[in-house]
């Protein structure tokens, strides 16, 4: 096995053509965008794993369940309980639980819809809609991150280049997650009610507020087909449940509600951070190649003991989810050791894999601060 020299693509003069191509062809582009896929490692990722790609309801259902059960649990401690510490121990756990609860719309996006009768309805009644972050907020958006024309482009919306962007454009990054919970809630208790009586409003909110991306300039295509009658029903929803719990603050208490809005807010900052690490961000806007998207990517695998925290339901293995997007979350262990024992340490597979949180979040930071 040949591994991929990434460092060599980082270099701003002519490259070497890379091997198979004629000195002839156009050059690929400069830094990752111009890594050559390393086939071996594609192949090994499929051959080695499809006895293990199989969603299985056994432990999709109870993991959900029990998450978002204890995540409730922990918001109600938070909102009784009159000891401040311990008030505030029960809000973080909400924050945990709920935030692996909430990750599960990362499965939907990528199992296929026959794959778990009943899950999408289920997580959608029981997480996507009390949080106000139905499943619609998703769907039909993270799959074009994946596209392999479109990821890390002006055309990806869940793609920014951070490494590439000034030093204070990361703090910003994170701190505005903290006014999600806030933003979530004016969009479906004001915005999509108005939005059902005023069509320009709805095209707006709808191009620009119903979908979880980072990039400013990504407009949503409106939905079309069964994809449109699953997201009116998700939006009465929310909408719904949006304008109670207004209602009910006002005429009881703004106590639970405020609570309840400082807990997602650590949830979305927790998901903030762990988008900040995700990637490297390093692409300039030029499609990449499958190698170059996982080599854009970022894996923490063990032994780093935080990361199912910060990045629970397979998140921690992030670039291997790129080599397989429909890979099922529980089947992330058991691929990473599989490709590891079999492309060993010096293959393009193992410079994805990184040793924490913060070495990476030093990395990003250290990227911002170079001259351009």
């Amino acid at each position: 096995m040949i591994a991929t020299d990434t460092l060599a693509h980082r270099a701003d003069g002519p490259q070497p053509a890379p091997a198979g191509q004629s000195p002839l062809q156009p050059k690929l582009p400069k830094g990752l965008a111009g890594t050559p896929d390393d086939k071996d490692m594609l192949r090994a990722a499929v051959e080695l794993t499809r006895d293990i790609a199989t969603a299985r309801p056994e432990i999709y259902w109870p993991d959900m369940l029990v998450s978002a059960m204890l995540g409730y649990a922990a918001l109600a401690g938070a909102i009784l309980i009159d000891n401040p510490l311990y008030a505030a121990l029960s809000g973080v756990f909400a924050a945990l639980a709920l935030y692996r609860a909430l990750l599960f719309i990362h499965e939907l996006t990528h199992i296929h819809k026959t794959a778990l009768p009943g899950f999408r309805f289920g997580w959608n009644l029981l997480v996507g809609i009390p949080m106000l972050i139905p499943s619609l907020m998703y769907e039909g958006v993270h799959t074009l991150h994946h596209a392999r024309t479109r990821y890390g482009t002006a055309e990806d919306p869940e793609y920014l280049p951070l490494a590439l962007m000034k030093p204070w454009s990361l703090p910003v990054f994170v701190v505005t997650a903290l006014l999600l919970p806030v933003g979530l809630l004016i969009r479906s208790a004001v915005l999509v009610p108005l939005g059902a009586v005023i069509p320009p409003l709805r095209k707006l909110v709808w191009e620009r507020a119903s979908s979880l991306s980072i990039n400013p300039d990504f407009r949503r295509r409106p939905p079309e087909g069964d994809f449109a009658r699953m997201v009116f029903w998700q939006e009465l929803g929310a909408s719904a449940w949006a304008i109670f719990v207004l209602g009910w603050s006002a005429t009881h208490s703004w106590r639970p509600l405020l609570i309840g809005l400082a807990v997602i807010s650590l949830t979305a900052l927790l998901n903030q951070i762990r988008t900040l690490v995700a990637h490297l961000w390093e692409n300039e806007g030029d499609a990449m190649t499958v190698t170059g998207q996982y080599l854009d990517s970022v894996n923490v695998p063990p032994p780093a003991l935080l990361a199912p925290l910060w990045a629970p339901v397979g998140l921690r293995y992030h670039a291997l989810h790129h080599l397989l997007p429909s890979m099922p979350y529980h089947s992330l262990d058991e691929a990473h050791r599989r490709l590891k024992k079999h492309l060993g340490v010096e293959s393009t597979y193992e410079k994805a894999n990184y040793a924490g949180l913060l070495p990476l979040v030093g990395r990003l930071a250290r990227s911002t601060m170079m001259p351009r």
